[in-house]
């Protein structure tokens, strides 16, 4: 259900670090942080647009950098709140397509992580998310995302879905339909004999269409990796962490 916090409101927020907690394993968090760190510096300051409960910003916070966040559902920043040092993180409530932090800028960092770029469902909207990430960079900072590559091979003719999880009572599989190319995520979840279905729409979008988005926003590539330990990206990776920079001498 959408309300004024999206597809984040209290039914999912409430459960959000349980439901996905493989992705904050120290496993998964760490090597993030770590070149996330790399990028700010110490004392450096950072962007997180979609913020949620705090799973990259609050480490992230601990190493030093001071981190400003956007997020739309108060919901989510509620538990962000509540965690120990949930206050050391400004957060500014709007959508980061189009938000500015508020009192902060000249990042030295911006990111999106986990795929949340395509919480953005239009082309516009991604393309102004890079543009109003690039007003607020300083000369010389740093733009990131981490984002999969749409599983298009996966889909056998005439099969529009692809499985992502299918674990006791839970079920979850994106539906794709390429001709807008847009993907719904669904996840149903049984739990005492009684099932709940959450749908939540996502754009996909390929590393150069990402690529041409940070050009015309101003931004030149930097580096692109396979993964958060800098394993080579190749024509089999199913996702990528990608970096563009903010020339030195761009008007801010």
């Amino acid at each position: 259900m959408v309300d004024g916090d999206g597809y984040f409101g209290e039914a999912v927020a409430g459960r959000y670090d349980e439901t996905s907690a493989e992705m904050f394993e120290a496993a998964v968090v760490e090597p993030a942080v770590d070149f996330l760190a790399g990028l700010a510096g110490v004392g450096g300051s950072a962007l997180e647009l979609g913020v949620g409960t705090g799973r990259i910003a609050l480490p992230l916070t601990r190493r030093g950098v001071e981190v400003h966040g956007i997020e739309l559902s108060r919901a989510m920043v509620a538990r962000l709140r509540a965690k120990p040092g949930g206050y050391a993180v400004g957060v500014t409530i709007g959508d980061f397509s189009t938000t500015r932090a508020n009192g902060a800028g000249g990042f030295r960092l911006a990111y999106l992580v986990y795929n949340t770029i395509m919480n953005l469902t239009s082309q516009d909207a991604q393309v102004e998310c890079f543009r109003t990430v690039a007003e607020q960079l300083a000369p010389g900072g740093c733009f990131v995302v981490e984002v999969a590559v749409p599983e298009l091979r996966r889909l056998p003719p005439g099969q529009d879905a692809v499985p992502f999880r299918v674990d006791g009572g839970r079920l979850g599989f994106d539906r794709y339909d390429v001709a807008s190319q847009s993907v719904t995520s669904h996840h149903v979840e049984v739990v005492d004999g009684h099932g709940t279905h959450l749908a939540v729409p996502f754009r996909y979008v390929w590393p150069a269409e990402l690529d041409l988005m940070a050009r015309l926003a101003g931004l030149r590539p930097r580096e692109r990796w396979d993964g958060w330990t800098r394993e080579p990206f190749t024509g089999e990776s199913r996702q990528h962490v990608s970096v563009w920079e903010k020339p030195v001498g761009r008007p801010s």
